[in-house]
């Protein structure tokens, strides 16, 4: 009986490995207080300029959060130098304020689009580097930290 079930559990656990993913990493918010001037960085080796891949910017956030969106400040330096940014608003609330993501406890998880279907051409070293815009409305200059997230990621998977 042991050993049927911890057979079961070893297929379980090969079936729910998400193959697709080339990418996957976080790094935690320091006292969760994410200041405006905190980058958060990724190198991502690339070296099939063939493929098309999906890239997301991984949140996780608590119940401390206080905004219904999230601005984001996302730049990517290709091995050649090039730079491109973007600035991203996610929505992190439904229209009763009710936190979107997934998890059971008080942190939620959201796997938000960076690039949909893109081909990274280069071959070598892409910086990905995330910043935090949101702002309060007293909050012009962006001083205030953005509290409750806990932890800032990014994935990059193949196209299916």
């Amino acid at each position: 009986m042991y050993k049927q079930l911890l057979l079961f559990l070893c297929f379980i656990l090969i079936l729910s490995c998400n193959q697709n993913k080339i990418y996957d990493q976080y790094q935690p918010v320091k006292n969760l207080e994410w200041s405006p001037s905190a980058n958060f960085e990724f190198i991502v080796n690339n070296t099939d300029t063939i493929s098309k891949r999906n890239v997301f910017i991984n949140i996780r956030n608590n119940k401390s959060y206080e905004f219904s969106s999230l601005f984001l400040i996302a730049k990517i330096e290709f091995p050649s130098g090039y730079k491109l940014v973007d600035t991203l608003e996610y929505e992190m609330t439904n229209a009763q304020g009710k936190f979107l993501g997934q998890g059971f406890s008080d942190v939620k998880e959201n796997k938000l689009f960076l690039r949909e279907k893109v081909v990274l051409s280069e071959k070598g070293d892409y910086k990905f580097l995330i910043q935090q815009a949101t702002r309060s409305i007293n909050d012009i200059e962006g001083k205030n930290p953005l509290k409750g997230i806990t932890d800032v990621g990014l994935s990059i998977e193949k196209v299916k």
